[in-house]
């Protein structure tokens, strides 16, 4: 079977579910601890035979044995038990709870869909494409949020090219949502030709690790991850996925990090006041290795993600605009990573490839150097993927063929041999520091749809650049008033 077949399949399934008030998220997610159960009865049997870490009782035979209000109870009790293991189960059956209310559905999923397919046998391309569908199908589900930590696919392959990581490094991405660019990273090390024995197992075991904050979107990597062949020992203790606030502190020193930390300006805690009423209270993280505190979230990322890279450790990390020109606790952190890194490429990202509606952003690729008198950027690179280009999530997505140019122009085998194009500029260190605030957010292309109406894209996507901009500006008001309601 295809992995597409395989998500129509499951997807199909799905629409059944939804007339209960089943969310996209809840279904996948159920799925997840149905699909785990199931391998791991698999692989208890021959030709495998390996020492199940499901307990007797709480295991996919028992499951298929239950019937009605006893499969719902037995089911519950099940998730309980697992949740509380150490190893991939804990990390999978975390929290977990039983959304799908009606028994007989309940049976239906377990007997007619996940009972028919041998999961284990199945291609690792085919059950783990299959898992990734489900997913992007999850985050186009727009209205449930899903989108908020969904990385247009082809943008990270584009960086993945780009950043061209090699046999034996450690990869992070410290946002790893449900494990994009772990996978991607594992995709283009996995199909080289030349990789030994025990670099295979230690690309399954011991180059990725990715941090989540939230434990439902955890257990998405931890099963993405594993339905591709990584993590694989359930009881194994080194995971390549932890729950976390990556910001809390250090997690590890890396060769690679790649991420897209979460949109959202400011780190906040809802409390109550003595008056009982709610109100939001920025986070500033303080933190002896950060060069500025700060409650906004993507400068926080910035650094953290500086801290965690080993020396001579490489970066390629998806920020907003704000990131680039933002004064106070923005200018310190941009003057001190061009001081102390080696800043040497920005990708001006388009509007409208992102499911956060008015998202400006941009990908910074860095080098983390050994302490030095002189700054270690000399030149920053700025390709411009953004002045006349519209894109738009349904009719005209962004794909891999789109970043050709940007990656012929950024010559991953030998990036200090770059020239200038229409597209491509280069911007000596001295003139970045001595612009007001060490603003990084540059411009030289001219906007067509300004110089000549015969230029103008569709009204569509007219009227949608409009309302990104205005829900981007709301945003930004909003952190305002937060901040001057908080004032003495």
């Amino acid at each position: 079977m295809t992995a597409e077949a395989l998500v129509s399949k499951l997807w199909n399934y799905c629409n059944i579910l939804r007339d209960d008030g089943l969310s996209y998220g809840d279904y996948v997610e159920q799925l997840t601890f149905l699909l785990f159960l199931k391998m791991a009865d698999e692989q208890n049997r021959a030709p495998w035979n390996k020492k199940s870490p499901i307990p007797k009782g709480f295991d996919w035979p028992a499951l298929l044995k239950a019937d009605g209000d006893d499969l719902e109870t037995l089911y519950r009790h099940i998730l309980e038990e697992l949740g509380k293991r150490p190893g991939m189960l804990g990390i999978i059956f975390r929290k977990a709870q039983n959304k799908i209310q009606d028994p007989s559905k309940l049976r239906r999923l377990i007997v007619d869909l996940i009972d028919k397919e041998q999961w284990t046998s199945l291609d690792a391309d085919v059950k783990g494409d299959a898992y990734e569908g489900l997913l992007q199908k999850n985050a186009e589900d727009v209205k449930g949020g899903a989108g908020q930590y969904f990385t247009p696919r082809a943008l990270i392959a584009a960086m993945v090219e780009a950043m061209d990581p090699q046999p034996g490094q450690t990869i992070c991405d410290p946002a790893c949502g449900t494990g994009g660019f772990l996978l991607a990273a594992y995709g283009h090390l996995a199909k080289r030709k030349d990789l030994d024995r025990a670099q295979k197992q230690k690309l399954h075991n011991g180059t990725l690790f990715g941090v989540e904050l939230v434990d439902s979107v955890t257990r998405l990597c931890a099963m993405n991850l594993l339905l591709h062949g990584i993590g694989g020992d359930a009881n194994a203790t080194d995971l390549p996925v932890m729950t976390k606030d990556a910001l809390s502190g250090k997690h590890g020193e890396y060769d690679l990090i790649l991420a897209n930390p979460p949109f959202g300006k400011k780190s906040s805690v809802t409390i109550v006041n003595a008056a009982g009423d709610a109100e939001k209270e920025s986070l500033v993280i303080n933190r002896d290795d950060f060069w500025a505190s700060t409650s906004n979230k993507q400068l926080n990322f910035l650094q953290h993600i500086f801290t965690s890279l080993k020396q001579h450790g490489r970066a390629a990390v998806v920020l907003p605009d704000n990131v680039l020109f933002e004064g106070g606790a923005g200018e310190t952190i941009r003057r001190e990573l061009l001081k102390q890194a080696d800043v040497h490429t920005l990708l001006r990202l388009p509007t409208g490839i992102f499911y956060a509606q008015g998202v400006k952003a941009n990908v910074l690729f860095f080098d983390r150097k050994p302490a030095q008198e002189k700054p270690w950027t000399t030149k920053l690179w700025i390709y411009d993927l953004r002045t006349n280009q519209h894109f738009t999530l349904k009719e005209n997505p962004l794909k891999r063929e789109h970043l050709d140019d940007f990656l012929q122009c950024y010559n991953p085998k030998n990036r200090h041999n770059r020239k200038e194009t229409e597209r491509f500029k280069c911007f000596g260190y001295k003139d970045l520091v001595k612009r007001d605030k060490a603003n990084l957010d540059l411009f030289w292309l001219k906007d067509e749809a300004l110089e000549d109406s015969a230029n103008l894209p569709a009204p569509g996507i007219i009227a949608q650049e409009i309302v990104a901009d205005l829900e981007a500006a709301l945003e930004q008001f909003s952190a305002i008033e937060e901040d001057l309601n908080r004032e003495p």
